[in-house]
């Protein structure tokens, strides 16, 4: 028997679809209904569904006016606001191609995107970082102008055509742009059953910013589907503060990331939330510890997934469909997941990687201006994740690490090259090594290693690090040593920098 779990296809996308009205199809029924709540501890905003689709349909002929054309680019330097998401959905709206970024990019590192994918249009927020460019700009002013005015026709189109690209890390140290297709959200719909367990009755809260794929997919995208009404904390209110907020509003699912559900449960606290059914965490591990206190806490699960930016989430928990103890849980209905070794699909309870098949609608185009990494990914019928795994007879994978360097810092994957290249010309530092560390019990962070000839200053290190890379990306800690471990190949033996601290 081989780890191989198939469970039968699913409904196929429709021949015409477009990404943003397949998300938004609520607001022909159901106009009235709050759609998003921005809540503050003492104050709450408000957008029914018929407000969003106008906003959203407004915005897209804006951008049409702007000059922007489908199949164009826009790339999208927005703040934690609501512009964020209309914005986004307005250009796929009209089949202009949003590229999200994260606001905690550099300068440097936007004039890369602008060069690699050269944008008709940026979006741009004051108070997030851009590059200096001759290509044409519009304001959160200029996009809420945009609301109430004419409305665009949705885009319907071929759904294998591009919708949106987002940036992730690659293994040789270069940011990929992972080209998703309108489809992409078709797949979702295997998450809400298979993960969520997310209907029209629910008042899903997500902890993250507006700016965050992970708030973007689960915080909107998904209850908007449902019809349900999605939650976000408005920018300021801390973590600790969160349990108030979930109570007052009535939430009845909460996602986060571990480390948000880390900062307000502490063992044996209780929490006073007779509304919640469970919880659901996504981003990175999620500890059994956290599990255990959250439970503890509230008297409910959470319910933990496993994806990455080329294929979101696959593999999890459900309420129908609990993960076993010590798992990612199961491969959600309609998926086909494999453990593979050099030779396809290993043996149940052999160590391989998690490959989810190529034909799964959720899964990328491919990575912009890389067809060889994209090959390379893309092998035969399977994508490898480049995560192993263990699958047992019931098809649940035990999640067994990397097989390769990359590192998790808060939720986003960043590769230990691109933080050493960005750092390799830092005055006074001969030669660097970066890697994650774990600095207490479900916590880790980045690390620098460094040969230099006289001690070098860790502000100015900071400092420095502060102008070349997104503050995710940054070193949390720096170590200088005598020397950077290698292996017989001259390359960097990461797994070997631990033990430089314990000497």
């Amino acid at each position: 028997m081989v780890s191989l779990f198939d469970v039968g296809p699913f409904p196929p996308c429709p021949a015409s679809f477009n990404m943003a009205a397949h998300v938004l199809d609520c607001a022909a029924t159901h106009p009235d209904k709050v759609a998003l709540s921005i809540l503050g501890l003492n104050r709450a905003t408000h957008w029914r569904y018929g407000e969003l689709r106008s906003a959203v349909l407004a915005t897209g002929q804006g951008l049409l006016a702007a000059g922007a054309s489908p199949g164009d680019r826009v790339l999208l330097r927005l703040g934690n606001t609501v512009e964020y998401p209309i914005a986004y959905l307005a250009a796929i709206a009209v089949g202009i191609v949003p590229i999200p970024t994260s606001p905690q990019l550099t300068a440097t590192e936007v004039a890369k995107v602008l060069t690699h994918l050269e944008p008709t249009l940026i979006l741009h927020d004051a108070d997030v970082s851009c590059a200096e460019t001759d290509r044409p700009v519009l304001n959160t002013r200029a996009l809420r102008a945009f609301w109430g005015g004419p409305e665009a026709d949705w885009q319907m189109g071929d759904p294998n055509r591009p919708a949106y690209i987002v940036y992730t890390s690659g293994t040789s140290g270069t940011p990929r742009a992972v080209v998703h297709a309108h489809r992409a959200v078709w797949a979702r719909q295997m998450m809400h059953t298979g993960w969520l367990g997310v209907s029209a009755d629910d008042r899903l809260l997500h902890a993250g910013a507006f700016n965050w794929t992970y708030t973007m997919g689960v915080g909107l995208m998904d209850p908007w589907r449902a019809g349900a009404t999605a939650l976000i904390p408005e920018p300021g209110v801390a973590a600790e503060q969160l349990p108030l907020i979930l109570k007052s509003y009535e939430a009845t699912i909460f996602a986060a990331a571990p480390g948000v559900y880390r900062k307000f449960l502490k063992q044996g606290s209780s929490l006073n939330l007779p509304k919640i059914r469970h919880g659901v965490s996504a981003g990175e591990k999620l500890s059994q510890s956290i599990a255990d206190n959250w439970r503890q806490a509230t008297g409910t699960p959470i319910f933990e997934a496993y994806g990455l930016s080329e294929c979101s989430t696959f593999l999890s928990g459900s309420p129908s469909q609990p993960a076993p103890p010590g798992t990612l849980g199961r491969p959600q209905p309609g998926r086909r997941v494999a453990i593979l070794g050099d030779d396809g699909p290993v043996p149940i309870g052999t160590p391989g990687v998690i490959s989810v098949h190529r034909a799964d609608p959720g899964l990328m185009l491919g990575y912009e201006g890389a067809a060889e990494a994209t090959a390379a990914k893309m092998q035969g019928d399977w994508f490898r994740t480049g995560d192993l795994g263990q699958m047992d007879a019931d098809g649940a994978i035990t999640y067994l690490g990397r097989d390769d360097d990359m590192m998790n810092a808060g939720g986003f994957r960043v590769s230990p090259l691109e933080v050493e290249a960005a750092l390799a010309d830092c005055p006074g530092i001969g030669q660097i090594a970066v890697t994650d560390i774990e600095i207490k019990t479900d916590v880790r962070i980045i690390a620098a290693f460094y040969t230099s000839d006289t001690p070098q200053k860790d502000a100015d290190l900071r400092a420095y690090a502060s102008t070349k890379l997104a503050n995710y990306k940054q070193p949390r800690a720096y170590y200088r040593v005598d020397h950077i471990p290698a292996n017989a190949n001259g390359k960097v033996a990461r797994k070997s920098l631990h033990s430089l601290l314990e000497g």
